[in-house]
């Protein structure tokens, strides 16, 4: 029982309040932007470390410590898939704003209007701030080295740099070559959206199965056997718990990796 007080106590510290929240969602950082404010706090602050100690402190105030551990671990691996599952959807909402960006900096540009004064417009019609001022950036000061962080979006734009270098030296078309970049992110953005819809099947699969040993457990207490007691309390239910758990681990992280490759 103190034990569980005491990671609570860890938790509710760390855990950022309202004013530090608000705070960090106002202060700025390298790149900017509303997905770089709200994304602020999950950087400063030990989620999946706050997420192990409040899941461990409550499984302790209810159980054993060797729950409360188990607990503890799991609530580190969800909340880093949680962590990891918010990245790769912020990844596809900068690549379709980017495209979009593109597709109204094409049309500007084919317009007859300035790279200057077609660079803001077409950031603003994007809808992103970040992904605008990167693609200001990218425009007007192409010389600038480009995030090298691999990723689709770091290519597009280095692409985009090395357009407006190329068409500054040798006067060659940068709508096409925009508009170029526009179809490969699309491109991309359909078949991210394609493979997700058929890997929803197995994935929703590997869900199902992940739960049946919570229903197998509601059902032993639906019959009175009192599974929980034989897993907490005794020294085989132990070792079958940590097993178990270990098992399941294990199977949830196989079937994610075969997603991801599938998604590569």
């Amino acid at each position: 029982m103190s034990l569980g007080l005491l990671l609570l106590a860890v938790a509710v510290l760390l855990w950022p309040g309202r004013r530090r929240l608000d705070r960090a969602r106002l202060a700025t950082d390298d790149v900017g932007g509303p997905l770089g404010r709200l994304a602020a706090p999950f950087r400063r602050l030990p989620v999946p470390l706050v997420a192990g100690c409040a899941a461990a402190a409550t499984a302790s105030l209810v159980s054993t410590g060797l729950v409360a551990g188990v607990a503890g671990l799991c609530g580190v691996l969800a909340a880093r898939a949680w962590i990891a599952g918010r990245r790769a959807a912020r990844e596809q909402a900068d690549l379709a704003s980017l495209a979009e960006a593109l597709g109204a900096l094409g049309a500007e540009l084919r317009s007859g209007r300035s790279l200057e004064a077609a660079a803001p417009a077409a950031a603003a019609a994007g809808g992103n701030e970040r992904c605008g001022r990167a693609l200001v950036l990218a425009v007007r000061a192409p010389d600038v080295a480009v995030p090298t962080t691999p990723g689709p979006l770091e290519q597009a734009l280095a692409r985009i740099s090395s357009a407006v270098l190329l068409s500054g030296r040798t006067g060659c078309s940068l709508a096409s070559i925009v508009g170029a970049v526009e179809d490969d992110l699309r491109a991309r953005l359909r078949n991210a959206r394609e493979l997700r819809a058929a890997t929803a099947g197995p994935r929703s699969s590997a869900f199902l199965l992940a739960g049946l040993p919570l229903l197998g457990l509601l059902m032993g207490s639906g019959v009175g056997a009192d599974p929980w007691h034989v897993l907490t309390a005794t020294g085989p239910g132990n070792a079958l718990l940590v097993a178990g758990v270990g098992l399941e681990i294990a199977g949830v992280a196989w079937s994610g990796q075969l997603v991801e490759r599938a998604l590569r």
